[in-house]
């Protein structure tokens, strides 16, 4: 781009270089055909498989290796011919269709030794490579054994050379993707990947070590062999430290430097044994609203400018009998909508005004300020048969509102997460023993959670009562502890505290965002069916249940 500036008699042409990003989204009618980097730790026995679109080069230009090097280096991976992607594509989805992928990633920054890493660290699976197909394909060593001129250094050469060819295969960039397949199905595999052109620049290049498996060597380890040697290894538990140390680092500097040493240290920790799920009832035997329901409950979907969990909600809402308004506060402020015609009001969550600092206390004063929108508010949670949901920001926005929910004089204000940072994970949390009308026959259980706030953090003394306020639900760790500990408490509320109730039940207020996983196809992790709901589900139908 030639840009010119002119004063004057004099001008000025500056050629400056320009950036293009394209990025793209497309809907899917059916996303449980997702795959995952999640190597599968539960199968015995099983090989990885690389498809090289490299076809056999090994370019290092811009990639990790050579800047950590300070190397920019010459000539850069490319498409050489666009085709292979084209195949790539349908190779994938015609093993997919077929059931024969566990798990794939693509060959991205870092290079096959990254990619591999990668997917063991989420996998909890040592892996073992075998890079002898990837040093010799198209890299011209003779075997000349010749006693004369520089063919009597022929070992040590050839040596060195393998050694570069190597660093290469594991540290190229190339296009190219990992398959986790079954070792029963690898032959059928690659001629699937013969029937797209693929298999001449596709290798087995490893297998997988899974505790309990036969073969014990490489257990917990990355390891990497060739010529029938190991030529490295390393626990996975340390290189997870390492790979996590870039990001560690920046934290330390950016947020709560406290918070950034606690996820390091648990990253890659021996003895996690990751998340679960315990239930203290039958997901299935509540699956249905009501026999004979003839009516359907009206809710008030509440939002406000920048809310984006309100359609979840509805939806959720809707499936459990309900019907669903999506009603937002212009519509109660004009006289649209009105309160008094509905049963139920949830406060939705997800970046009102922006996620400002304070953004459910500006909520809750765009109410408290208006007499006409107070006094009808204060009427709604006044009448004993109606109930009420705060979610995220709308949970901030029900603790400002406590003055005028009844029961509700204890409950604390939600201020900035104790890592100082926006926290968006999958969390485990587990239901107490309370009266709260959404949680009936769920305490004890314990499950994963979506979180997404950057203000969690139960804080008692602006407001509330600890030893008085009711808790709902509070965060565990992966072995089922409370835990004030960060990564698995994200806000660092004393207790794992992260939602509350009034003592009638009939109001909850909850961080985590439970609309975002009322079906395991939407958690990033889950030991249950994809096809169905998810334990969250049991939200709706007890709120239901409880208007008859």
């Amino acid at each position: 781009m030639r840009t010119q500036w002119q004063h004057g008699d004099d001008k000025v042409k500056v050629s400056s270089p320009v950036s293009l990003i394209v990025s793209a989204f497309a809907t899917l009618a059916d996303v449980r055909g997702t795959l995952t980097p999640q190597l599968d730790a539960s199968e015995p026995d099983s090989t990885l498989v690389l498809i090289d679109l490299g076809r056999g080069r090994k370019r290092m230009g811009g990639s990790m290796l050579a800047q950590t090097l300070g190397q920019s280096g010459d000539t850069v991976p490319d498409l050489d011919d666009p085709q292979d992607l084209v195949n790539l594509v349908k190779a994938v989805n015609a093993l997919r269709a077929q059931g024969k992928i566990l798990a794939y990633h693509d060959r991205s920054d870092g290079g096959l030794l990254a990619t591999v890493a990668e997917m063991a660290f989420a996998g909890h699976v040592g892996v073992a490579l075998n890079v002898d197909l990837l040093v010799t394909e198209g890299d011209g060593i003779a075997d000349s054994r010749m006693d004369m001129g520089d063919s009597k250094n022929w070992t040590s050469q050839v040596s060195a050379r393998r050694e570069e060819l190597t660093l290469k295969a594991l540290f190229s960039e190339e296009l190219g993707v990992v398959l986790q397949v079954r070792t029963a199905q690898r032959s059928e595999v690659m001629q699937t990947l013969r029937e797209h052109g693929l298999s001449k620049h596709s290798h087995f290049i490893g297998k997988t070590r899974p505790a309990g498996s036969e073969i014990t060597a490489g257990v917990g380890e990355l390891q990497v062999w060739r010529d029938a040697k190991a030529i490295f290894s390393a626990k996975l538990a340390d290189l997870h430290q390492v790979w996590d140390s870039t990001s560690w680092k920046i934290c330390q500097q950016r947020d709560n430097p406290v918070c950034a040493d606690a996820e390091h240290a648990a990253a890659g920790a021996h003895h996690d044994p990751g998340m679960h799920m315990h239930l203290s009832f039958d997901p299935a035997a509540h699956q249905t609203a009501p026999a004979l329901m003839l009516t359907r409950p009206r809710v008030a979907v509440l939002r406000e400018q920048g809310v984006n969990s309100h359609v979840e909600m509805a939806y959720a809402f809707h499936q459990a009998g309900f019907e669903a308004h999506d009603v937002h506060m212009t519509d109660l402020h004009s006289g649209r909508a009105r309160l008094a015609d509905f049963k139920g009001v949830v406060a939705c969550g997800g970046f009102s005004y922006g996620d400002t600092l304070g953004a459910g206390i500006g909520w809750a004063r765009s109410i408290t300020f208006n007499p006409v929108l107070a006094e009808q508010f204060k009427a709604f949670f006044a009448r004993q048969d109606t109930f009420g949901l705060g979610v995220c920001n709308g949970c901030q926005m029900f603790a400002e509102l406590a003055d005028i929910i009844p029961g509700a004089q204890d409950w604390p204000r939600f201020t900035t997460n104790r890592s100082e940072r926006f926290e968006a994970r999958l969390s485990m949390v587990e239901v107490l023993e309370s009266p709260s009308l959404f949680f009936k026959g769920m305490a004890g259980s314990r499950l994963p959670i979506a979180v997404a706030h950057g203000e969690g953090y139960a804080n008692f003394a602006y407001r509330g009562n600890a030893a008085q306020a009711m808790a709902a639900m509070r965060f565990v760790d992966n072995t089922g502890a409370a835990t004030e500990a960060y990564p698995f408490n994200p806000n660092g509320s004393a207790g794992g505290l992260t939602a509350v109730t009034t003592a009638d039940g009939r109001f909850t207020a909850m961080m985590p965002h439970p609309e975002r996983v009322f079906r395991n196809i939407q958690m990033s992790w889950t030991n249950q069916d994809l096809s169905t709901a998810s334990p969250w589900m049991q939200l709706w139908h007890n709120a239901r249940q409880w208007v008859g």
